[in-house]
């Protein structure tokens, strides 16, 4: 199933991924320093995935095809993976059209904070 998946960086800092099915990560966000601000840009991908001119579908230099989303103001939400083709990145658009605004949200941000106080607990 589809998701976005939110994570906390070593730096402190939230981001989140939106996965496929397959457990690949289709779109990456930005980092943002509060977790609100990153639950925001989840709504924003969900509501601005649905608006076609938002997508910008690029070509790296070594020729790999991939995509910026980007929110009303012309800010990037999210920055797709690298693509083998246009075909491919073509087909990760529409995955995240049709599956973003119903996405689950799952927060992985808490689990180093779980796994220290549960560890911090069994060494006590």
């Amino acid at each position: 199933m589809e998701k976005f998946v939110i994570s906390k960086n070593t730096n402190g800092e939230f981001q989140f991924d939106f996965i496929d099915k397959k457990g690949k990560v289709i779109l990456r966000s930005g980092e943002y320093t509060r977790k609100l601000m990153c639950l925001k840009g989840i709504e924003s991908v969900k509501r601005n995935s649905q608006d076609n001119i938002k997508f910008f579908r690029k070509t790296s230099l070594n020729n790999e095809t991939y995509f910026n989303l980007k929110a009303f103001n012309g800010k990037i939400i999210g920055v797709s993976k690298m693509f083998k083709d246009r075909f491919s990145r073509d087909k990760g658009i529409e995955s995240l059209k049709k599956k973003a605004p119903s996405a689950l949200i799952e927060d992985r941000s808490r689990q180093s904070i779980k796994m220290i106080c549960v560890s911090y607990d069994v060494a006590v």
